[in-house]
Formats: structure tokens, C-alpha cells, sequence
């Protein structure tokens, strides 16, 4: 089955290849803006990962052991997801607009912070960290208090490093909008990245167990909800029009009915459907609503990523499936690879004792939940 799908692979990576050339041709802006926002969502998946499986090591039992190698093995594709990051560092100067001295003022702060050789220097450091993270935890595994230990100091490493790699990648697009929770907010956008993509490979196959995914894919829902709430209801208090224009970009025309669709489709439709215990606990359902949650972060990303940019509606109906396709196929087959390879190893299969406590050590008397 996999020998046959790689030349359909390969046909349509080559097709997603030329509609990039294509849209590059008609307006560079508009494609390389959209790489932008598609290789930050396929590396979202990853460094999601590496936090989710974090999260797991603090949080054990049966239902976090259950994902352990679709984590595992996403988080060893942050290398790829780097490699899918050098056209990005290679094209700052038609990406971001600070490269050319716009809404930065000579001799600030913001100026030294948003210096191309800076921003280069930091988006190298933060893949580095996040590719040793990814090791680091992996050896970890099935050694208790060395799990409590790397999940507890890598969890702090991981935050800081992923809220300064939204702002530089995202928020800086438009250096004159500012926001104190943008940070947090991408936080969730790759924990709902991370989570959601392993949720739908280990729901893929037919009779897996639900264990409690449900609940936690709602509460992360309920979390990527309240931080685009709060930064919504913070900028409008505020009335500041910088801030206010970056709204308005996002609620107007096409854009406005994107947001909308995000909206109804990430929070509104998943929130009511997972009320009911028979939907969350249901492995089709689930799956569903997984799926559909690693779709929308393109979505997400290209409405964070593309208003207030001077947009081609030629290049960009080319770009944004040339880039997709493209980018994330070799993305997959990284990850396919890296799946393999973690299935086959002993370390990564080994199981864990019942239960711990919060030191790391085990409890023969507790089940797992």
C-alpha cells in the first residue's frame, strides 16, 4: 500500500511545486507570506508534540501512554520542520516589513530586537532547543524521576522559547500592532497542533481506545477560545487604533468570513458536539473533530499571517494549495519515517509502571486511569 501511494506522493509534490513557481511569478509577496504561514503550521505539529509529551510525563496514565509514540515520533520531525524554515530566513527582506526600517524607530529597543541577523540567529536557537528537547525526553522515557525532571525543566524552556517564536514569525508582520498575550496564545496554537495531529493517528486505527482525549481536546478548545477572547476584548478596551486596524484587516470581506468560519468550526461546533459524553468518548466522532482541528490551523495561521500584506487572489488561490501540498508532504514522509523507526525501538515500546507519584516514584498499588 505505501510503495504504491509514493509516486500519487511524488506527482503531487511536483504539482504543488509549480503552483509555488507559479504564484512566485504572479506576486512574491502573497506566496512567500504564505509559506510563511504554512511552514509555521507544519512546525507547529512537532513542537506542539514535544510540549504535549512533556505534559504526559507530568500527567501519566494509561490515556498519555496511549500517545506516546505518535508524540514521540512528530517531535522527532523539528528538524525537518527547521530545513522548512531556510526560504523563510532567506526571504526576510520581502516577508517583513521592520527589514526596511518601517514602524521601527532608530535607536529603540524594538530596532536591536528586529535586526534581520537577530531574528535569524534567534529562530536558529529556538530549533536547536526544540530539537534537543525532542531528544532529551525521548531518552527519558520509562525512567520515572528522569521524566519528572526533563518534563518539569523542559516545560519552562518550551514556553519561553515558543511565546518569542510567535511574536518574531507572526506578530512582527506588523510591527505597529502589539499584543501582551500573543505569545500565549501561539502557545496554544501549538499544543492544539501537537495533540490534535496525534489524537488522529492514534484514532485512525479502527477499535483504539478513547481513554480521556475527549476531555482533554475540550479543555484545550475552551483554552484557544479564552486567549482570543481575552486579546480581542483587551485590544477593544484599549481603543488604540494600531491595534484596532489589525481587527479590522481580519473582519473585513473574505477575511471577515474566514474568521467567522474559524470560529464556528474550531469553537462553536467541537463545544456543543463534545457536551454530549457519546460524541466525546465515540473514536469516529473524535477523530473527526481531531482531524478537522489540525486542518483549521492552516486556516488559523493565514488569517494571522496574511491580511494588512498586499495580496494577488491569483497567486494566493495557487499558493496556499502548492504550499500546503509541497511542504507538508515532505513533512509527512519525515514523519512516517520517524514513526517507523519509533514503533521499532525497544526504549520508546516499553511500558510504565502503574503509577507514580509526584517525585517520580513508582506505585504498585494505583492503577492507571
Amino acid at each position: 500500500m505505501k510503495s504504491a501511494l509514493r509516486p500519487r506522493w511524488l506527482g503531487a509534490a511536483l504539482l504543488g511545486l509549480a503552483a509555488i513557481v507559479v504564484s512566485l511569478l504572479i506576486e512574491p509577496t502573497t506566496l512567500l507570506t504564505t509559506y510563511l504561514a504554512t511552514v509555521v503550521t507544519l512546525s507547529a505539529i512537532p513542537v506542539g508534540a514535544i510540549a504535549v509529551l512533556m505534559v504526559t510525563y507530568l500527567v501519566r496514565g494509561a490515556w498519555t501512554e496511549g500517545l506516546h509514540i505518535p508524540l514521540t515520533a512528530a517531535a522527532l520531525t523539528t528538524p525537518i520542520a527547521a530545513a522548512l524554515f531556510i526560504p523563510v530566513l532567506i526571504a526576510l527582506p520581502w516577508l517583513y516589513p521592520w527589514t526596511q526600517g518601517a514602524g521601527v524607530q532608530a535607536g529603540s529597543l524594538n530596532a536591536v530586537w528586529l535586526a534581520p541577523g537577530f531574528f535569524i540567529i534567534r529562530t536558529v536557537l529556538y530549533f536547536a532547543l526544540w530539537t534537543v528537547l525532542a531528544i532529551w525526553i525521548r531518552r527519558a522515557w520509562a525512567e520515572p524521576r528522569r521524566m519528572v525532571a526533563t518534563a518539569s525543566a523542559g516545560l519552562i524552556l518550551y514556553a519561553l522559547s515558543a511565546s518569542f517564536a510567535g511574536v518574531d514569525w507572526l506578530e512582527s508582520l506588523t510591527p505597529e500592532f502589539h499584543s501582551s498575550i500573543y505569545g500565549l496564545l501561539f502557545l496554544t496554537f501549538q499544543l492544539l497542533a501537537g495533540f490534535a495531529f496525534a489524537l488522529t493517528i492514534v484514532l485512525s486505527k479502527p477499535g483504539a481506545p478513547t481513554f480521556r482525549y475527549g476531555a482533554t481536546l475540550l479543555s484545550l478548545l475552551l483554552l484557544w477560545a479564552y486567549n482570543h477572547a481575552m486579546q480581542y476584548i483587551i485590544i477593544w478596551s484599549g481603543n488604540i487604533p494600531d491595534e484596532a486596524a489589525w481587527y479590522l484587516a481580519r473582519e473585513a470581506g473574505a477575511w471577515g468570513v474566514a474568521l467567522w468560519a474559524l470560529f464556528a468550526l474550531q469553537f462553536i461546533l467541537p463545544f456543543f458536539a463534545m457536551l454530549s459524553s457519546t460524541i466525546r468518548n465515540g473514536r469516529r466522532s473524535l477523530l473527526f473533530i481531531a482531524s478537522l482541528t489540525v486542518a483549521l490551523r492552516f486556516l488559523e495561521a493565514f488569517i494571522l499571517a496574511l491580511p494588512q500584506r498586499q495580496i494577488d487572489g491569483m497567486a494566493l488561490f495557487l499558493a496556499i494549495p502548492g504550499t500546503i501540498v509541497f511542504a507538508g508532504l515532505v513533512w509527512w514522509v519525515a514523519f512516517e519515517f520517524s514513526l517507523e523507526r519509533v514503533r521499532r525501538s525497544a526504549r520508546d515500546t516499553r511500558p510504565l509502571p502503574d503509577a507514580f507519584d509526584a517525585s517520580g516514584t513508582p506505585v504498585a498499588s494505583a492503577g492507571k486511569s
